[in-house]
């Protein structure tokens, strides 16, 4: 086979690039295998699903970013609609201001000398609107003193929390005295009430997550109530990427001429074929009927890799290894096979099960009279983008001929 394309496309002046020059097909051998790939037709798919998800109910998007660190995919989704990106940590902020994301909610704390000197260097030098989390009088002083000394005003929301979660308050008395010591902060604005109900899991969770994002937007509205939000409207934020369903019945109760409902799922964009394809399934029997989107999230992300070795009956031992994917929320699985030199891949037979991953290696069971031979390539499924995304520095953009449309860069 041999490609057809020989172009170059530049996604910005900061050093991110894009290639697609002398483009091979995937299925030619010239990528270096294990390569990670992404089916830009499923990327599209997934950016435009979620985007009519949030339009139909009213509510705005802020995907999480940490999911990819991609800039060339933040574009994708800010071009597809979204309201602003969420992400964690200052050096992710800065990626994501650098090919122009104009909002972002940091979902986390801004605590340290060194990060809140980057978000001031942030602010003084772009356009962007930026949003932190506060959950402690120590954190809104140290805030207040950095950011008066630069003569800038920071934008911080109060982040609620679950027992036994991660930050955040824990009552609605510690949200409301925490909302009054930051309007005694004369550089800090208070725009918004934050949750992540993710933590909360267990037996009966849809009822506990709805008990505490009730518990949130009670609180939300007590702090309102008492005129301590800047300007006539604050944000009301929640959801990762398993229970936004849940985020949107429970906020969009509130007064849409007082909050401004955001959610912040991450995953939708790369999806999977393990705990987020469970997630996005208990979401769309949550639905019903009330959701009227056509089709449904797609798995965009595979992981390919040769036969490196047929060592005994019944076990071939695969080029691919933890440094290669997550398998944290389960190993990687066979999707498809392709013997360079045939027309097309084939489905994986279901027989075919990875039941051991080492740093490169990854041991694969099949049937003793498998037609597997060394040097055969096989495109494998992940669970949980996130850890998968992260152990690579450029991923492969295809198109569903298998031809490499460009490679783009992560910023992890």
């Amino acid at each position: 086979m041999t490609t057809t394309q020989d172009t170059t496309h530049s996604l910005s002046d900061k050093g991110i690039v894009i290639t697609a020059q002398a483009a091979p097909y995937l299925l030619d051998e010239a990528i270096s295998l294990p390569a990670a790939v992404l089916y830009q037709s499923r990327l599209t798919n997934n950016l435009s699903w979620m985007q009519r998800f949030a339009d139909a109910q009213g509510v705005k998007l802020a995907p999480h970013g940490k999911t990819t660190m991609t800039p060339a995919l933040f574009q994708q989704q800010c071009e597809q609609g979204a309201w602003g990106l969420t992400l964690a940590t200052p050096p992710q902020v800065a990626a994501a201001a650098e090919v122009g994301t104009r909002r972002v909610l940091m979902a986390n704390q801004l605590v340290g000398h060194a990060n809140m000197q980057l978000i001031s260097q942030l602010l003084e030098n772009s356009q962007l609107e930026f949003h932190c989390l506060v959950d402690s009088r120590a954190n809104v002083e140290a805030l207040n003193r950095f950011f008066t000394s630069r003569g800038q005003t920071l934008n911080v929301m109060i982040e609620m929390g679950a027992d036994g979660g991660r930050c955040g308050c824990r009552t609605s008395e510690q949200a409301l005295a925490l909302g009054h010591a930051i309007a005694q902060q004369p550089a800090l604005n208070l725009t918004g009430i934050e949750t992540y109900e993710g933590v909360i899991s267990g037996p009966n969770a849809p009822a506990r997550i709805r008990q505490h994002l009730t518990w949130v937007l009670k609180t939300a509205q007590e702090i309102y109530g008492q005129g301590l939000f800047t300007g006539a409207k604050a944000i009301l934020t929640g959801a990762g990427s398993a229970w936004y369903d849940l985020v949107v019945e429970v906020f969009s109760q509130a007064d849409p001429d007082t909050f401004t409902t955001v959610i912040r799922p991450g995953c939708y964009l790369i999806h999977d074929q393990g705990i987020y394809l469970e997630a996005q399934q208990n979401v769309r029997q949550r639905l019903g009927d009330t959701c009227t989107i056509p089709g449904d999230l797609q798995s965009a992300l595979e992981i390919w890799a040769y036969v490196q070795s047929l060592p005994e009956a019944g076990v071939a031992i695969i080029g691919l290894g933890k440094r290669d994917c997550a398998f944290d929320a389960g190993l990687p699985q066979p999707t498809l096979h392709f013997r360079p030199m045939d027309d097309t891949p084939k489905p994986a037979p279901s027989s075919w099960q990875v039941v051991k991953i080492m740093d490169q290696h990854a041991t694969m069971t099949i049937p003793s009279d498998s037609n597997l031979r060394v040097g055969d390539m096989i495109a494998f499924s992940t669970s949980h983008p996130c850890l998968t995304f992260d152990k690579w520095r450029q991923l492969h953009v295809i198109d569903d001929q298998f031809r490499v449309l460009n490679t783009i860069d992560t910023f992890f």
